[in-house]
């Protein structure tokens, strides 16, 4: 079967067709050049942009919802496309692949004739030096042997690969030299870093999983699929498999800085955050007293915990008229400021026949004003206050997923008070306020401390850094390093003396190439001690 086939044309010469093995013989050199590779790369920068624009079901399928439930057009849209699963969508997937391919397609050949050329001979001393790039010619008053002997000292100390050819003995003296052979091999690890990176990140996206959860003091936690409150696992992730471990929060030491005057911006500044904990790897595991702090993570079962956040979870106990208690739980509100004034939401589902549902404010240094109301003055627990309003209804309306610290009103009526407003309460530790129409009371026992732990596997993490170590290390080479070739040409002169030729080569640009040369002269003139005299050019006059 051939590949190509001619075709007349209107000049007359014949052109040549390609056929079906020439024309995938074409794409595969236009897939694996290096521009194409750069021109992937952006696209896949750009393709990654929606992922921060739209909301994303693997982070947060709430808002997900509620953006398709707002754009009743476009929504449908964009979810078809995979707007709102970019990073595992096929179309985001086929890019990854493709700059892949095309960057092993351009690194892999690359680096066989690399080390091909490793392999080669160093060439031999061209015929005519002074035409190279960078050149000089003297007379030194040392025997060529001693000439050649310093020059091979000189360029093995700077790391040069030499070749001396055996030549007559009445004859000049020859000596090639190469050096920065490596700063190639710097360009090709660079690269190659970049297909390492890039691998690690689709590994560690596929393999890896991420769960957080919210535990309080005093609570437990087993890292189970059901108990993480969100769980964004890879796709080839067996959930089931995922090793099991307990953690039990025992306490969650906070200081906050309040040795400055109060107007001091560092008042009520955080200063340390620990979590004392108890953990037991796996079934039957013996129990360890361990802490996590800022940036020590905990490790445990092929996991890392993080300590990312951390705010009050009020101990609300509510009951019915009977006196049966209908809720009895630490809730966790999420901090709004510097002073932790936090918000959040308590779901009474056990209530009957009308579910209730509390929202409002936790503040843990309470104070009022005129404008903003309650509001608090410093992030430690020195005047806690649960400022709460109540609804009754429906909580989870078309049992569609919401956040922890809100409420879903649409199916659900506000309670009002006794004068016909709003109910607003204000509890304080250890009260109990009574609600309206016998709807029965809410207390609030104590304030403990939550912590926000985030559960990471990671199988990506360490290949990696040492892709993003080797890039570090190649760009440096590539940077650092000059291909250059040296040419000595070393002859005998009447008054016993050397006539001593130097031509450099460099590959790409190198403005110091000249200087080299220069350099290298000076050494051999240093080495044998011998004195320098300009080699008279019969047109151009001494050099």
């Amino acid at each position: 079967m051939t590949t190509t086939e001619t075709r007349p044309t209107a000049s007359g010469p014949t052109q040549p067709k390609l056929g079906l093995v020439g024309t995938l013989r074409w794409l595969w050199r236009q897939l694996t050049s290096m521009r194409t590779a750069l021109f992937l790369l952006l696209i896949l920068s750009v393709a990654a942009v929606p992922g921060s624009i739209f909301p994303q079901r693997s982070i947060n399928a709430g808002r997900v919802t509620d953006y398709l439930d707002k754009h009743k057009t476009v929504g449908p849209w964009l979810d078809r496309f995979g707007f709102f699963d970019v990073f595992s969508s096929p179309w985001f997937a086929a890019i990854y692949l493709l700059l892949i391919v095309s960057l092993l397609g351009c690194v892999i050949p690359r680096m066989r004739i690399h080390y091909r050329s490793l392999r080669s001979p160093i060439p031999k001393v061209p015929a005519r030096l002074g035409r190279l790039a960078a050149s000089a010619d003297e007379e030194i008053d040392a025997a060529p042997a001693e000439v050649i002997a310093a020059a091979r000292t000189a360029l093995g100390r700077r790391r040069y690969r030499l070749r001396e050819d055996d030549l007559p003995a009445d004859g000049p003296l020859e000596l090639s030299a190469e050096g920065g052979r490596l700063r190639e091999t710097g360009n090709l690890l660079f690269h190659l870093s970049l297909v390492i990176v890039i691998i690690s990140v689709a590994m560690g996206s596929l393999l890896g999983w991420r769960g957080d959860v919210i535990v309080p003091e005093k609570s437990d936690f087993a890292s189970t699929m059901t108990r993480y409150d969100t769980l964004d696992p890879g796709p080839w992730v067996d959930l089931e498999k995922i090793t099991p471990w307990t953690l039990t929060m025992n306490k969650l030491d906070v200081s906050f800085e309040e040795n400055v005057p109060a107007d001091s911006p560092q008042y009520g500044q955080p200063r340390s955050f620990t979590a004392q904990v108890t953990t037991t790897d796996g079934a039957g595991g013996k129990a360890t007293d361990q802490q996590i702090s800022v940036n020590h993570p905990l490790k445990i079962g092929g996991s890392n915990v993080y300590l990312l956040g951390n705010g009050y979870a009020p101990k609300v106990v509510v009951r019915d008229a009977k006196g049966k208690v209908l809720y009895d739980d630490a809730t966790p509100f999420l901090p709004q400021d510097n002073n932790y004034r936090s918000v959040g939401a308590i779901k009474v589902t056990g209530a009957s026949p009308q579910q209730y549902g509390f929202f409002g404010l936790f503040l843990p240094s309470v104070a009022f004003d005129d404008v903003q109301g309650p509001y608090s003055t410093f992030p430690d627990l020195k005047e806690p206050a649960l400022v709460l309003g109540m609804y009754e209804g429906n909580l989870f309306p078309g049992g569609r997923p919401q956040s922890v610290f809100s409420l879903d009103t649409s199916e659900m009526k506000q309670v009002m008070a006794t004068n016909g407003q709003p109910l607003r309460m204000m509890i304080r530790p250890g009260e109990t306020i009574q609600l309206p129409g016998g709807r029965g009371s809410i207390t609030l026992e104590a304030v403990p401390r939550w912590a926000g732990l985030s559960v990471r596997t990671d199988p990506g993490k360490v290949p990696a850094l040492v892709g993003a170590m080797l890039g570090l290390i190649g760009l440096v080479m590539s940077m650092v390093l000059r291909r250059r070739r040296i040419f000595l040409r070393v002859t005998p002169t009447d008054a016993g003396g050397s006539r001593v030729q130097i031509g450099a080569l460099a590959k790409g640009d190198d403005p110091r190439l000249q200087l080299a040369v220069d350099e290298l002269l000076g050494t051999l003139r240093a080495s044998t001690s011998g004195a320098t005299y300009p080699v008279q050019d019969k047109k151009a006059g001494p050099r």
